[in-house]
């Protein structure tokens, strides 16, 4: 049976169905976070742990033979014919030619521009979605896709299942992510991979403002300025987390003291 639909996109596997949705303009997150109004919070906030804990469950069990990913972050507003949709969608093919699955927020915009570049490669489109007021719901483009209720462990999925960051043009949420895996990155959190902003006419402000106040009052060291990758070029994004990928890959190559038998193998001791 194909995996495709007759239009091209993805046949979604995962957890697609909205849960728990109510006729407020909240989400759950913000209703765990909000010590307003009677103190009920205090017998349905250990059910919320619940489900706070099946969600990891979830997301670990579905994500957990995911082969080498990259996530794409990016705006939801821009449409099909913007220029970051169609470079997005390309960047996302080559990615999968590389060998990568991708991985997105599953929305639209950028988000359904990687998905979509992802299933015209014949590669893995990953979408792992958020529970919003208006939210629009997963992309066609999603083969595999997981929806969340915390913001804090769709977080953890991506930090924990994408070997590399790319942020493509983006609001708010692009910065958020941005700014999580620099952070984890700096801290020594998580294993340092690659991250790269495509883009430098939209990046520059950005960029500029690190180096002329974060570093030049010593909020960041110069060094951590390395952790960022901005480039213009498709391939060269691809380069670069590729490259830095076979490096890690060597780093990570154990060494062995003594003798040792043929190709390589550990003889006796």
């Amino acid at each position: 049976m194909s995996d495709r639909h007759p239009d091209g996109s993805a046949r979604p596997r995962g957890d697609f169905g909205p849960r728990d949705r109510r006729a407020t303009a909240s989400t759950p997150e913000q209703r765990l976070l909000d010590h307003r109004g009677p103190g009920d919070w205090v017998h349905t906030d250990p059910w919320r742990v619940l489900r706070i804990h099946s969600e990891f469950i979830e997301g670990f069990g579905a994500l957990a033979e995911l082969p080498r990913a990259v996530s794409i972050f990016g705006s939801a507003r821009v449409g099909e014919t913007s220029d970051a949709y169609r470079d997005t969608r390309r960047l996302a093919g080559k990615f999968v030619d590389a060998g990568y699955a991708v991985i997105t927020g599953g929305g639209p915009g950028v988000m359904e521009a990687g998905n979509r570049g992802a299933t015209d490669a014949d590669g893995l489109s990953v979408g792992l979605g958020i529970e919003l007021p208006h939210e629009q719901g997963m992309n066609r483009w999603v083969e595999l896709g997981l929806n969340f209720r915390y913001f804090f462990t769709r977080k953890t999925m991506f930090v924990k299942y994408s070997q590399a960051f790319v942020c493509m043009p983006g609001g708010f949420g692009t910065l958020d992510e941005l700014s999580e895996a620099l952070t984890l990155v700096q801290t020594g959190k998580i294993t340092r991979f690659p991250i790269v902003l495509v883009g430098t006419a939209f990046w520059d402000g950005l960029v500029r403002w690190l180096r002329d106040a974060l570093v030049a009052e010593g909020m960041i060291d110069e060094s951590d300025m390395d952790l960022i990758h901005v480039t213009d070029s498709l391939d060269d994004a691809v380069r670069f987390v590729v490259e830095a990928h076979r490096e890690l890959d060597e780093d990570a190559r154990p060494t062995v003291d003594g003798p040792t038998g043929p190709a390589g193998e550990v003889g006796p001791q």
